[in-house]
């Protein structure tokens, strides 16, 4: 079978611009910490640069509130349901226990203040009234934040409410709330921009964001704390810094102290030593390879995706982008078809793999000219393969 392997050096490539030397990387491993579990990923390229019992079920407590709120704000992006709404708060809401938005009874709050009320002030009973004007009922809008979990690949996580109250069936884990973190930022960040905010005050109480490393550092912008006896306490934070998104999650630390603690250590960590780079650009073209048969000779070819990589500084001019193409060339050949692929190599072993695509489309020349592009081509096969 035809295999033809092109490596380029990322040097030629206008749009990648280090100026480290290509030396080795010396990282540490990760720090020591208080929490039972955790996990450090990039939100953009998804790499997980530390790990502990990751995906070990935890009791997640209020953390589950990134969930509903992911399933309000998406709820509100179809259209279902409107920022604006007045919504009227029930006795069953109005009763939840735990920290409160101090909502009352037989009042109408905005849908908008009810999901401040739930992401800076923690509020059970916003979190149920968002869930009932929602879906009518708690058990209907839990439904929906388990279809949620399902169509992200949730594999260890399962809801039985939408308030993280505890209940032996109610689990996460720690890959799983930074995975949903990661969709909430990437997916809806005029929603995410709720969780950088300190305090929120309603019916003239003002409270302040758990979260309280908002106010030791200002390169962290979100997201959610979590506490009860059974869950200790837990925390996912996020932040950016030199263009570069992190998400951290800390499960059953011993103190608030210690889950604050813990979730700069994993930032600090996180951000010393890595960045994360586009490498691939769908509309850059990585080489031009020959056609057979085409009214053009030659078609630009591209990465399918943009492709981000975390890595070390240093680590990113040893980058070796490898081509592999399926077979020649020959046309007709559309805009975006896959002609073979990009494997990314970091001393000689894979970090990612993309589609090759071609970035226009060639068609076919005549009878003739066809016939005598494949004897041409017959005879290169000839003298290049023997």
């Amino acid at each position: 079978m035809f295999m033809s392997y092109k490596f380029i050096k990322f040097g030629l490539l206008s749009f990648l611009t280090f100026s480290v030397l290509a030396e080795e990387s010396f990282i540490p491993d990760p720090p020591s910490l208080n929490s039972t579990n955790y996990i450090l990923m990039d939100s953009i390229s998804g790499r997980i640069l530390a790990e502990k019992g990751a995906d070990e079920r935890i009791e997640p407590a209020s953390i589950t509130k990134i969930m509903t709120g992911y399933v309000a704000v998406d709820q509100v992006d179809k259209g279902y349901v409107s920022l604006n709404d007045e919504v009227l708060i029930s006795e069953n809401c109005w009763r939840k226990e735990g920290s409160k938005m101090f909502i009352r009874e037989g009042t109408k709050v905005l849908f908008s203040d009810l999901m401040k009320g739930m992401v800076i002030q923690s509020g059970n009973d916003a979190s149920c009234a968002i869930a009932e004007h929602v879906a009518a009922s708690e058990e209907g809008f839990v439904q929906l934040m388990n279809l949620y979990a399902r169509e992200m690949g949730l594999k260890n996580t399962q809801f039985r409410n939408e308030s993280g109250w505890p209940d032996p069936e109610h689990y996460s884990s720690a890959r799983d709330l930074a995975i949903l973190s990661s969709r909430l930022i990437q997916e809806f960040p005029d929603h995410y921009a709720l969780y950088k905010e300190k305090y929120f005050t309603f019916n003239d109480i003002k409270q302040r964001n758990r979260n309280s490393l908002l106010w030791q550092d200002d390169s962290i912008d979100g997201i959610k704390t979590g506490h009860t006896q059974s869950a200790g306490y837990c925390l996912v934070s996020s932040g950016v810094r030199n263009d570069t998104r992190l998400i951290a999650v800390t499960i059953r630390s011993s103190s608030e102290k210690s889950r604050l603690t813990d979730n700069r250590r994993l930032l600090d960590y996180g951000f010393r030593y890595f960045r994360t780079k586009k490498i691939l650009k769908t509309d850059f073209s990585l080489l031009t390879e020959q056609v057979w048969g085409g009214e053009d000779e030659w078609v630009d070819l591209s990465s399918a995706d943009d492709l981000y990589l975390t890595l070390s500084p240093r680590d990113f001019q040893r980058v070796e982008p490898k081509i592999t193409l399926d077979d020649y060339l020959q046309a007709p050949i559309s805009k975006g078809q896959v002609v073979g692929q990009i494997d990314l190599l970091l001393d000689g072993e894979s970090l990612a793999t993309v589609d090759a695509i071609a970035m226009k489309k060639v068609n076919s020349l005549g009878f003739f000219g066809r016939a005598w592009s494949n004897i041409k081509l017959l005879t290169y096969r000839f003298l290049i393969e023997e």
